[in-house]
């Protein structure tokens, strides 16, 4: 079957549709139908064939190609989305609700108002919705997300320098530990590792695979290993740069810094299941 991905927002998720025997293009608007209602997005990409198998739910197919209309109503919901989120701001502070309003929008047809906000509790807005409704005289849905989307909106600079990943390409987050962290020998200062989020830094995630594979073939701290001078205990290791810094045995007073190919370790057997029983666990 053929379909094609739909976002509705530059950096935002992709959705699978059914092209509907249109002849679609990359950047086309198109209007779809979603748990929300009507929506406007754009085509990210070229029409493919979509296989079966890779269906999690019954694909739907675009309703139409956007026209003029529904451009000017589209655009016409967002110049009144700044007014809404003031007056949402308002209203919750008269109502005492430590919130933090983010975002609103409106579908196409107007039949639904979303209203994103962060919040470190739960929140009973019941009397929010209600007064909201009095307002703009349509359905109201808050939706209470984390502070990685909160940062999303916002934006900023990350450590880097560059503008955050969230802002410009990131789409979905992903789980980042602290052992992912300790793996790429990373400072565990909180205020080091943590994005303007509060949450650890998504980056950390983009390497962490590579620096797994590199372990496996490197000593740890602590590890005893064979080179040229004699028996030596690893004191620090670089997987990247492939060289490690150690202390020699038979010399209390003595250090080097030598590369993984010069020396010989072995990696003990219980050790290496650790880590797979780990990986697994993950």
């Amino acid at each position: 079957m053929k379909a094609i991905r739909v976002k509705f927002k530059p950096v935002g998720k992709r959705y699978f549709f059914g092209t509907a025997g249109y002849d679609l293009k990359d950047q086309d608007l198109v209007i779809v139908n979603t748990i929300r209602g009507l929506e406007l997005g754009y085509c990210s990409g070229e029409v493919f064939e979509l296989q079966e198998k890779d269906l999690t739910s019954e694909l739907k197919d675009i309703v139409r190609v956007a026209n003029k209309q529904d451009i000017e109503a589209h655009e016409k919901n967002r110049l009144e989305e700044p007014k809404i989120i003031k007056k949402t701001k308002e209203i919750s502070k008269e109502l005492d609700l430590p919130i933090k309003v983010l975002e609103a929008e409106y579908t196409l047809d107007k039949s639904k108002l979303i209203i994103y906000f962060e919040s470190e509790n739960r929140i009973d807005f019941r009397e929010l919705v209600k007064r909201l409704a009095e307002v703009y005289h349509t359905r109201i849905e808050l939706r209470q997300v984390g502070s990685r989307d909160g940062a999303k909106v916002f934006g900023g600079i990350g450590p880097c320098g560059l503008i955050v990943c969230c802002r410009t390409f990131i789409t979905e987050f992903d789980n980042v530990s602290v052992k992912m962290a300790k793996n790429q020998n990373l400072s565990l200062n909180p205020v080091k590792i943590s994005g303007n989020c509060g949450k650890l830094l998504c980056c950390i995630n983009y390497e962490n695979e590579l620096y797994k594979e590199l372990r496996k073939l490197a000593p740890d701290i602590g590890d005893i290993v064979k080179t040229p001078d004699g028996p030596a205990k690893v004191l620090s290791c670089d997987v990247l740069n492939r060289s490690c810094k150690v202390r020699y045995i038979e010399e209390e007073n003595k250090f080097g810094y030598l590369k993984l190919d010069d020396i010989e370790f072995i990696r003990a057997m219980d050790k290496r299941k650790e880590e797979e029983d780990a990986d697994s666990e993950e």
